[in-house]
């Protein structure tokens, strides 16, 4: 039977057991290893050596790679033999004493033992099998002629009568007889085999490969824990932040007031005791008899002059009282929508921070004096014309470039290493902006916005206007993030905790380019997952 062949290729020439720990040689015959390690040691200092199967001759002692193949199959066939001792077949003529049979005879419809087998008809019609106690099912169900052969046509088991005079007749059949060599069912088999390892293989790299998936979601779900943790305690930070700012706001409004008023107090009180002193001295002079006398020592026009400054105190006494009846909403309202404005930025920011957008450089548009590196993303100033030709996308003047892509909506955000020079600019720009003389420069033109730094200075620049930002940028590395529709661009300073720079808001006309300027050194565009 098949299975009797297969346990035989399945057993070492050396040993004539099943392969342990099978391993192979350059000839492609296979050995346990323990076997071929005791030929090779053998053959050591014989002057070469040579396979214990087909005499094949190696100048140097050959490797013995595992083969693992062989070793599942060998694995997979011993357990799937039934043990003979638990099997339940007895050998049919040992009635004295139980003994297990070895093999079945499929014509006498017997099991025999090791003993009664060696004395059983040889003759081809008699078929042995593994102990079976079901002969039944190795029969033709028609003929009830044992099932020798097998019809490649319709892959079934048949009797001689099928295939002589019944529905199989001309077909093509080959023996089932265990002697047969190559025989279509025993490829067959072995075809099964091998098809079922190499899916059980597969199945094991997918539970791997799903296993280790699970881990690195669990290990990312862990950090964007903590990361969300940390963004939510940075926005508890900022709203309590801006609650200050317009409890701030609040109070300064009311003191500013409050000191307008006690001034405006003061004043009045003064202005009521010089009153109070008018009207005495008027009732004195009302209570003298001779006019000449009244007109001679009274100063009647200081006396009657009650009205200077009155209107100006009723202006300033309404304005403060008016002043006085709240801090102004309209104000108020703007520091809290402008504030929580930048938070939510803020928030949207941290999360594309997490990864940088993949930016290539455009040689098309660098200055001849930069060098792009093979894969687009380093610019260094070379000092060397790199003459390439002139074309109308070039920059001639200046050492920039410009990145291939461009961005018309959306939100986006990518990274620049500037450690290697202290004088560069990155920014973005239209593609529209001037490539010949000054307006050309990033930052220095209405079509353009900029982060730059010359020696230790760091301005934002757009148009021509320059804003000088503080000197204590720590990092080597800065994040642009640009939304689009908001119409807004935002630097950052990489450190630890990652700063916010400056924000230009515009209202955007063009599709925009990254853009980068190198006064000296190299600086590189850095795209994928960053750690936060």
């Amino acid at each position: 039977m098949a299975s009797a062949h297969l346990r035989a290729d399945l057993e070492c020439s050396v040993c004539l057991e099943n392969y342990t720990a099978p391993v192979m040689l350059k000839c492609g015959h296979n050995f346990c290893r323990v076997c071929i390690d005791r030929v090779l040691d053998t053959q050591e200092g014989s002057g070469g050596y040579s396979c214990p199967e087909c005499r094949e001759k190696f100048q140097e002692r050959p490797a013995l790679p595992r083969n693992i193949t062989l070793r599942n199959i060998v694995e997979n066939f011993l357990s799937a033999q039934p043990d003979q001792e638990e099997s339940g077949v007895l050998c049919t003529h040992c009635v004295d004493s139980p003994v297990p049979a070895v093999r079945s005879c499929l014509l006498c419809e017997v099991s025999l033992c090791d003993k009664h087998l060696r004395v059983h008809k040889k003759s081809p019609e008699h078929i042995l099998c593994d102990p079976t106690l079901s002969m039944e099912s190795r029969k033709c169900s028609v003929h009830k002629k044992i099932l020798e052969y097998y019809c490649t046509e319709d892959d079934i088991c048949i009797c001689v009568s099928c295939s002589l005079a019944g529905e199989h007749r001309g077909h093509q059949v080959e023996m089932l007889a265990e002697n047969t060599e190559d025989t279509r069912w025993r490829c067959w088999m072995r075809n099964v085999l091998q098809k079922l390892l190499t899916l059980r293989e597969e199945t094991e790299e997918r539970v791997q490969s799903l296993q280790e998936h699970r881990r690195k979601v669990e290990g990312k779900s862990a950090g964007d824990t903590e990361s969300v943790s940390d963004q939510f305690r940075e926005l508890r930070r900022r709203l309590e932040d801006l609650e200050k700012r317009a409890q701030g706001e609040i109070s300064g409004r009311a003191e500013r007031v409050s000191i307008s008023v006690v001034d405006m107090i003061r004043e009045l009180e003064i202005k009521k005791d010089e009153l109070s002193r008018k009207m005495r001295d008027i009732e004195e002079l009302c209570n003298l008899t001779d006019p000449l006398t009244v007109l001679q020592e009274s100063d009647t026009g200081d006396l009657c002059d009650t009205e200077d400054g009155d209107d100006e105190d009723r202006e300033r006494h309404d304005r403060l009282l008016h002043d006085g009846r709240g801090l102004d909403v309209a104000g108020l309202s703007h520091t809290l929508h402008t504030g929580i404005s930048d938070i939510i930025t803020e928030v949207n920011v941290s999360f594309y921070m997490q990864e940088a957008e993949d930016i290539l450089l455009d040689v098309s548009t660098a200055g001849n004096d930069l060098q792009i590196s093979d894969d687009r993303k380093t610019a260094t100033r070379l000092y060397i014309d790199q003459k390439r030709p002139e074309t109308p996308q070039r920059f001639q003047d200046y050492f920039q470039v410009l990145s291939s892509r461009s961005f018309s909506s959306g939100r986006h955000y990518w990274e620049v290493d500037v450690g290697g020079s202290n004088i560069w600019i990155v920014g973005m720009c239209y593609p529209s902006i001037e490539r010949r003389g000054g307006q050309s420069v990033i930052g220095w033109n209405n079509k353009s916005w900029c982060l730059d730094r010359t020696g230790n200075h760091y301005w934002v620049i757009d148009d021509s206007n320059k804003i000088l930002l503080p000197p204590n940028i720590s990092s080597n590395r800065v994040g642009i993030y640009l939304d689009y529709e908001a119409g807004r661009i935002s630097f950052y300073d990489l450190c630890d905790p990652i700063r916010h720079l400056h924000t230009f808001t515009t209202t955007f006309t063009e599709p925009l380019h990254a853009g980068v300027y190198v006064g000296g050194g190299c600086i590189k565009i850095c795209g994928g997952n960053r750690e936060m």
